[in-house]
């Protein structure tokens, strides 16, 4: 049992996600005697249809006693003297004003998160001995949902994924169940829902062939091999990679990430990130940062010159124009899985922005364009990693190229 403030349980369509969170809130009741809790559902049908049927299926079947006032929505527990108010999440604002010792949520992800924070801030009887959230969903997406539980790094938030097939009631009773599922829905929908897999539901993954389970290893630096440095220049956020090159193979080892900074922001931060390295340092990055800025100097001279105090050998790498966006993704796409299968790059978990471009960047509806104005923070490290790959990869023409040490 999850020690978490705050509890989820994540499953595709008949994984037991109701039943899981009754048992729940029972529990949760009797640790809290006396003391208020609430259930609650995205609409009044779904919670009447749904998460009350289970309840009192769930106390009926276990000669749970308790009474039901209608009118009030409100179940009494007789031998713990718990009350669990029965509420719709399509009117949050009405919880105001309501302290609780818990509660719980079905179908999270068809709820406002305004209404998940609103319970957050009832979340407070002084008189409670185990105070609690809990939710369980049906995967809809990279929604705030997959972000506050799935993504979050905080140990406030916890979640259970629950694997397709493993509720062995429904296969006794419907052993043809996902069969049956399968040859009704759409790939992606069959996936999503039956499944439980977390798909970017507005367009298709630009980097599909990224997967967690497979690509995301702890690194660590290597002191005998150059640190690499990509950069793509954005004032908010300025993003850039570190990795290393080992063979053939990439190693994302870090992000930087600075909200409304400069470039010298970026390599104040990068040097006190990595104050020496005697193997020596490659910059990559955006082409256009060889441009004047309106201060008169360019990102690469602004870079270059700070750099002048550091002891260690210095390349830059920096293609006269950038790629096509169409060969970056290629190239990344290929590093994290080749024609033959073969994977020949790994990212840190710590590269966290990062991670959730590969996971959510995605093409614009009808189209082979990546959709760059859903999330403006989205696809700069993607963007910087991927000018690194083609240069090591000689995806751009050698003509014209820069490809020597900086002088200083």
């Amino acid at each position: 049992m999850s020690g978490s403030r705050f509890r989820g349980f994540s499953g595709p369509i008949g994984s037991g996600k109701s039943q899981a969170l009754c048992h729940e809130a029972i529990r949760l009741a009797y640790l809290n005697p006396g003391r208020t809790g609430l259930i609650g559902a995205p609409t009044y049908p779904m919670l009447r249809d749904a998460t009350q049927a289970a309840l009192f299926e769930i106390l009926e079947t276990n000669a749970i006693p308790f009474e039901h006032c209608k009118s009030e929505s409100v179940i009494r527990l007789r031998d713990c003297r718990s009350k669990i108010l029965l509420r719709s999440m399509d009117e949050y604002e009405r919880l105001r004003g309501t302290n609780l010792a818990w509660f719980g949520l079905d179908e999270l992800t068809y709820t406002q998160e305004a209404a998940w924070l609103r319970l957050e801030g009832r979340l407070r009887d002084p008189k409670a001995s185990n105070l609690a959230g809990f939710a369980v969903w049906t995967p809809k997406g990279y929604d705030w949902v997959y972000r506050k539980f799935m993504a979050s790094n905080t140990d406030q938030y916890d979640v259970t994924v629950a694997k397709p097939f493993e509720n062995r009631h429904i296969l006794d009773q419907v052993p043809d169940f996902y069969d049956r599922l399968r040859s009704s829905y759409d790939e992606s929908f069959y996936k999503q829902e039956v499944l439980g897999e977390y798909l970017n539901v507005n367009g298709n993954r630009v980097f599909g062939a990224f997967e967690r389970s497979k690509h995301l290893v702890d690194l660590a630096v290597d002191i005998t091999m150059p640190l690499l440095w990509a950069l793509d220049f954005n004032v908010d956020p300025m993003c850039s990679v570190v990795a290393q090159i080992r063979r053939t193979e990439v190693y994302v080892l870090d992000e930087i990430v600075l909200h409304r900074a400069t470039t010298q922001d970026a390599c104040n931060e990068f040097s006190r990130r990595y104050p020496g390295h005697k193997a020596g340092l490659v910059i990559y990055g955006d082409a256009s940062g060889r441009n004047m800025s309106t201060k008169g100097s360019s990102d690469y001279e602004i870079v270059r010159d700070h750099f002048k105090r550091r002891s260690e050998r210095i390349e830059q790498r920096i293609p006269t124009t950038n790629p096509h966006v169409r060969d970056r993704v290629t190239m990344t796409n290929a590093r994290f899985k080749n024609a033959n299968g073969d994977a020949d790059m790994w990212i840190d978990p710590r590269c966290r922005e990062l991670i959730r471009d590969f996971e959510q960047v995605s093409y614009k509806s009808d189209s082979t364009e990546v959709d760059k104005t859903k999330d403006r923070r989205r696809t700069h490290l993607s963007d910087a990693l991927g000018y690194l790959i083609c240069q090591e990869s000689r995806a751009m023409p050698t003509v014209g190229e820069q490809s020597r040490p900086l002088r200083f």
